[in-house]
């Protein structure tokens, strides 16, 4: 994403990357960065939530205009509610990791189902 937004800048088009992988996207210096503290793979907000996703996108065009200088963050105010999510964020243990080698295999199978149908 960040190599995207480093080539479409470079056109002249603005860019606003919005994630939760901070020290990453940082890292690669993007020209401006919208930091959400939220689980990963829900970059505006929670499922269904209208409300919330709408203020970080504002929050979003915003920054696009707002940004002064390059490789700008800025931390979004919107919280997840609980912070439930965190202690259970990538945890393996013996309460999951049947489920999780479950998922893990589907998804391998369904990976060479696709080959096969696409070769």
């Amino acid at each position: 994403m960040s190599l995207v937004a480093h080539h479409l800048e470079a056109s002249g088009v603005s860019t606003v990357v919005i994630g939760s992988a901070r020290d990453i996207v940082e890292e690669a210096g993007v020209p401006r960065f919208l930091f959400v503290d939220f689980p990963l793979g829900n970059p505006i907000g929670k499922p269904d939530d209208v409300a919330m996703q709408k203020s970080v996108l504002e929050l979003a065009f915003e920054l696009t205009e707002a940004a002064f200088a390059s490789r700008t963050t800025v931390q979004a105010p919107q919280r997840w509610g609980s912070d439930e999510w965190r202690a259970n964020f990538m945890r393996v243990d013996e309460s999951n990791i049947e489920a999780l080698k479950a998922a893990g295999d589907a998804r391998r199978q369904q990976q060479q189902e696709f080959r096969e149908a696409t070769t």
